[in-house]
């Protein structure tokens, strides 16, 4: 079979590790937990040769959700001969206009990407949709540039060809579930009770989970979580990718954060990050706990 790598190429564990940058200690996690999944993934797939395997990732930000998509498509392209991509729903963002689009005709807090409702969903149902196409074809997936807070351009979409045997889909709030409408009553931190005070952002995110978002979600085979140990972790999580992504770009674009903006930017996520570490851990194919160090227990 034909390569399909998303992101590129590793040939082998240590290879792996030097391209994302991981510490010499990660091959045990890679090894220990996600060699086993990508067997169990890959006997599943050979089961239904006539179409693709769907697998979703869900976790907290800074869980380590991407590197793990990442690692599961090098395993099952180099021990099982699979072509295997991951995508992100965070490239699926809005445009930074049709954000603010939202922000000001529905809700000012709609202009942060992120919760469900600053997604397009369409695009994303059609890039999937096309790379499980049983025929060979190129398909063009969106990339979001975080540090410009926008789409990028249409010429730097990287592509991948399909046929694919194995998609992986990971994001925050993959999976997530709407909550009943008590509870919704009561702000849970700050910026809900300042800035959302009569609660119509959050009635509208919710109300986003239980349209395209539910529709979206329930296309995936298996379902694998990267559960935190609490919100609380989160935080420094989020300092740390921002740090990355500052020393990536050299400290240039309108999208990086400062501390106190990275503490006010989580809290949009809380409300559904709490729910998904209530509700989810039952539902998943593979359940795996992280520690505040995230290290998977």
């Amino acid at each position: 079979m034909s390569e399909t790598l998303s992101p590129p190429a590793a040939n082998n564990i240590a290879d792996f590790l030097s391209l994302h940058h991981l510490p010499r200690h990660y091959a045990h996690t890679i090894e220990t937990h996600f060699t086993p999944i990508a067997e169990a993934l890959a006997q599943r797939c050979h089961t239904q040769p006539d179409q693709p395997l769907w697998v979703a990732i869900n976790g907290s930000q800074g869980s380590g959700k991407t590197t793990m998509a990442a690692a599961l498509v090098m395993l099952l392209q180099q021990n099982h001969q699979l072509r295997a991509t991951a995508v992100s729903i965070d490239d699926f963002y809005l445009t930074r206009s049709q954000r603010q689009t939202l922000a000001s005709d529905i809700h000012p807090l709609l202009l942060t990407r992120g919760v469900p409702g600053t997604h397009d969903i369409a695009l994303a149902q059609k890039t999937l949709t096309a790379l499980g196409q049983r025929q060979e074809l190129e398909i063009a997936i969106a990339q979001f540039d975080k540090a410009t807070d926008d789409r990028a351009p249409e010429s730097d979409w990287p592509l991948v060809t399909a046929p694919v045997d194995v998609i992986i889909f990971e994001g925050w709030c993959v999976g997530a579930q709407a909550q009943t409408m008590p509870a919704l009553i009561e702000p849970i931190n700050a910026l809900e009770a300042q800035e959302d005070h009569e609660g119509n952002w959050r009635h509208y995110v919710n109300a986003q989970l239980q349209l395209d978002y539910r529709d979206l979600f329930e296309r995936f085979d298996v379902n694998i979580m990267l559960k935190a140990p609490s919100f609380d972790c989160v935080y420094q999580w989020r300092l740390e990718q921002e740090d990355k992504l500052r020393e990536k770009t050299a400290g240039q674009g309108d999208g990086l954060m400062s501390e106190d903006e990275v503490l006010r930017f989580i809290q949009h996520y809380q409300r559904i990050t709490e729910h998904n570490l209530e509700v989810l851990p039952s539902q998943m194919d593979y359940l795996l706990e992280l520690d505040e160090q995230r290290n998977i227990l």
